[in-house]
């Protein structure tokens, strides 16, 4: 029972790890909030008009998180970035534009991102319905193998996402440190801000190791309300 207790802390950490960290690094250099003259939008509007991406528009979301929209052509951040004067919020426009320069270079990996985030997507829903339906069909067909059929189907569509999200990691990590960091230190940063710059950018790449991890949390929480 101890070593169970262990193994489950241990499991916790390994899953909730990342997604603190990436927190608590975003939310300790937002701090000063008026760290630069320009917001993050602002920035974000510069750098594009430099780069000749005028074209690609900067919006403020409420939900969703920073992101760059491959469709729309859009630089999207969450209220605090976009208004944002911070380390943080410079940081991170810089890394969505670095999305927005990968798509105009015609950056390969970022098309495969872009495909495998939408699959992930629908592959969840479906995982979900599977695993919904598992008890059902074992209930109607009186077959424990059919129920046992769509809970084993519906755990590897939803774990998809996991492999989904760990695949995006290089494109996240070239639009962090290839795009991003030249660009803000081309004199957009103060020199003593470069190594924080690079805790905040390595951060917003690890977004989606931590978005994988939680997957693969959701898929435990799935069997384990499912199981007999």
């Amino acid at each position: 029972m101890h070593v169970l207790a262990i193994a489950g802390l241990v499991l916790l950490v390994l899953i909730y790890g990342p997604s603190l960290w990436v927190r608590r690094v975003m939310a300790r250099y937002h701090s000063p909030r008026d760290r630069y003259p320009g917001t993050g939008a602002e920035l974000a509007r510069d750098l594009l008009r430099r780069l000749d991406l005028a074209h690609v528009r900067v919006e403020e979301t409420g939900s969703g998180g920073d992101h760059y929209d491959p469709a729309e052509r859009a630089v999207r951040l969450g209220p605090e970035n976009y208004s944002g004067r911070s380390l943080t919020a410079v940081s991170v426009a810089a890394h969505e534009v670095g999305h927005a320069i990968q798509h105009a270079d015609g950056y390969q990996p970022l098309r495969w991102r872009t495909r495998l985030v939408r699959f992930s997507h629908a592959a969840q829903r479906l995982g979900a319905v599977l695993l919904l339906a598992a008890p059902v069909m074992m209930v109607a067909t009186r077959a424990p193998a059919a129920g046992l059929l769509f809970l084993a189907g519906g755990g590897l569509t939803m774990g998809s996402a996991v492999v989904v999200h760990l695949v995006t990691l290089p494109t996240e990590v070239d639009a962090s440190f290839r795009r991003a960091l030249p660009l803000l230190e081309a004199g957009y940063l103060k020199p003593e801000d470069t190594p924080a710059a690079r805790r905040i950018l390595t951060a917003a790449a690890f977004t989606y190791v931590a978005a994988a991890l939680a997957s693969l949390l959701n898929v435990w929480v799935w069997l384990r309300l499912l199981r007999p």
